[in-house]
């Protein structure tokens, strides 16, 4: 029965991207471009994608949110963008996400002891970051990421996030370090949201979000 539920949970899921990209226009591509961090930056942008949504951090919302960061912050910051498909094969392509993404931090944290980390997630991005903070989610990969990072992590963004609509969302030591942004009538994170092009309408949130992450540095 868990595993009937957990199926036809993802394909719900992949059903609702696929209808929403569709719908709004965006295009399935694979970006093989990526942001890398300079060594020891102050800060470390490190920002997962959306599905199909192209940018080294992602055009949505990774880029714009980078940009405007580095506008507000008197900080060196640096960035990585999250190395995953970002694709409709859920949750195969997240669970890659997660991989990448608490690897990529444990390393970071590792090599550059005073280095601190603002995470971005947009659409499956906010997905993979959800897993990887320990967000109750109904299937994926569990979250992996070692507690001696977790006070490294100044502010974590997110955009269009889909455990929002089933009423899920991060919590704990996470909660006061997160802003979690939803588009009226977006129906990846939207219960009954019935306006697709709102999934790729999050530029009126990039100053807030910049300014959110930016008091907690």
């Amino acid at each position: 029965m868990v595993r009937r539920n957990r199926n036809v949970l993802e394909r719900c899921w992949a059903a609702r991207f696929f209808t929403v990209l569709v719908l709004s226009g965006m295009t399935l591509v694979t970006c093989s471009g990526q942001a890398h961090a300079a060594n020891c930056t102050t800060l470390e942008v490190v920002s997962a994608r959306g599905t199909g949504e192209p940018g080294a951090l992602g055009a949505v919302v990774g880029d714009p949110v980078f940009a405007a960061l580095r506008r507000v912050l008197p900080e060196t910051v640096s960035a990585y963008g999250v190395k995953y498909p970002a694709t409709l094969d859920m949750p195969v392509s997240s669970d890659h996400g997660v991989v990448d993404l608490v690897g990529h931090l444990t390393r970071q944290a590792a090599s550059c002891p005073a280095q601190r980390f603002i995470l971005v997630g947009y659409s499956q991005g906010a997905f993979v970051i959800d897993q990887v903070l320990g967000a109750a989610i109904p299937f994926g990969r569990p979250a992996a990421l070692p507690g001696w990072v977790s006070p490294r992590i100044a502010a974590v963004l997110l955009f269009g996030n889909p455990i929002r609509i089933t009423g899920w969302r991060i919590d704990g030591v996470f909660s006061g370090r997160t802003a979690d942004f939803c588009t009226p009538g977006d129906p990846i994170c939207q219960l009954g949201g019935l306006n697709p092009a709102a999934h790729t309408n999050y530029a009126r949130d990039i100053a807030a979000a910049a300014r959110f992450a930016a008091a907690r540095i």
